[in-house]
């Protein structure tokens, strides 16, 4: 809470939270007991969202927050003993059973996404897409066909669409070998068509752009893929990437779905965008 007492608007509801509580670990305990945990884990994930939908640094959060060095804490704990993708997929079955399909997707969408790094970033870990005339790094993502995030992986941006794909398609085929087939765009054809099929046993389905196409066009299939790059880009921490470690990069992505498919499990009716708001002159 505020010191107004107001939530901020990235905060839990109690509805969303009672969806997120039982998926995190037990607290950890010394040998004879330990102590209790100072701060509820609650603000702990309201400040993670937070931070994710500001983009402010980890230094920067409020202090009605808990500590952000807690908060960081929490972050690598919870990225390192795998419980953000536990919380992320779990969620994911459930959007796709409300949405009347099967836990578990059949066909999926790859695409990839070059991004500007921040200047704390090593040179270790991003390079220059010289396609898109981008200094960075290139966020690598598979996701269903209602554009939810199956494996994401990132990477320099100098890694070729055609390379870095394969160990999304690989991490997608042992966590999801329910998939068989993958949509793609142009970039990704060539020797990984081959590739998908002999080493995966998987149809990798590359979908062209009509002849003559000027200008931006929506493609069959694909369109869902870029959606969600668009999703995840509404995160003003993920316009840019600003973690240091490109694991980080992509925990982070996952806590941004996981927002978004908590506030569509919970919402009861379809998203509308907000209108324009006319201002009020107040008098004192």
């Amino acid at each position: 809470m505020t010191a107004s007492g107001e939530g901020y608007p990235s905060d839990l509801t109690d509805e969303q939270w009672a969806l997120v509580e039982p998926l995190l670990p037990a607290p950890r305990t010394g040998r004879r007991g330990g102590r209790r945990e100072k701060h509820p884990r609650r603000r702990v994930v309201d400040a993670i969202l937070y931070l994710a939908r500001t983009g402010c640094q980890w230094r920067y959060l409020p202090k009605d927050f808990p500590p952000w060095a807690t908060v960081y804490w929490y972050f690598t704990w919870w990225h390192d003993d795998g419980t953000v993708e536990r919380i992320h997929d779990t969620l994911r079955a459930k959007v796709r059973q409300a949405d009347g399909r099967k836990a578990e997707p059949t066909a999926g969408l790859i695409d990839s996404q070059s991004v500007r790094s921040a200047d704390t970033i090593s040179r270790a870990t991003s390079g220059y897409d010289a396609g898109k005339k981008t200094r960075g790094r290139k966020r690598f993502i598979v996701t269903d066909t209602l554009g939810l995030l199956l494996a994401v992986h990132v990477m320099a941006a100098s890694v070729q669409d055609r390379d870095g794909a394969k160990r999304s398609q690989l991490w997608t085929r042992l966590d999801h070998p329910s998939v068989q087939k993958i949509w793609a765009d142009q970039g990704f054809a060539g020797r990984l068509v081959t590739w998908t099929t002999d080493i995966l046993d998987r149809n990798l389905d590359v979908v062209r752009k009509p002849e003559g196409q000027r200008g931006f066009q929506v493609q069959p299939k694909r369109w869902a893929v870029e959606r969600t790059f668009a999703w995840i880009t509404t995160r003003r921490r993920l316009a840019c990437d600003y973690e240091r470690s490109p694991a980080h990069a992509e925990t982070m992505i996952r806590w941004a779905m996981t927002d978004l498919m908590l506030r569509r499990l919970t919402r009861g009716k379809p998203a509308t965008r907000q209108g324009p708001r006319l201002l009020r002159r107040t008098t004192e």
